[in-house]
């Protein structure tokens, strides 16, 4: 496993070791590469994740909802059948 103390304590040896210009020049570049990367987040049609958890919840929701009625439509459709039956048996026998 890799320490991650210990990657600090080389990434800060290096970073001091550094000529003043090229520390400059990479704190700029730093800088630079999150504005363009903040610029395209920006640009995508993203949401929050407590928009997402809301969303979600939402759907599940829904989902019950529509369980539901699949239920209440299957019974009615029984109970249609069941109708339709009875009047057929009912016209049969005459």
């Amino acid at each position: 496993m890799i320490n991650a103390k210990k990657l600090e304590d080389i990434a800060k040896q290096i970073s001091d070791a550094l000529p003043p210009g090229v520390k400059q020049f990479a704190d700029d570049m730093e800088g630079k590469t999150k504005q363009v990367i903040q610029n395209k987040l920006a640009q995508l049609d993203l949401v929050t994740r407590e928009e997402f958890d809301v969303q979600t919840r939402v759907l599940m929701r829904t989902r019950e909802k529509l369980a539901d009625l699949e239920q209440v439509v299957a019974r009615l459709e029984a109970q249609l059948d069941e109708q339709h039956q009875d009047k057929s048996s009912d016209t049969g026998s005459d």
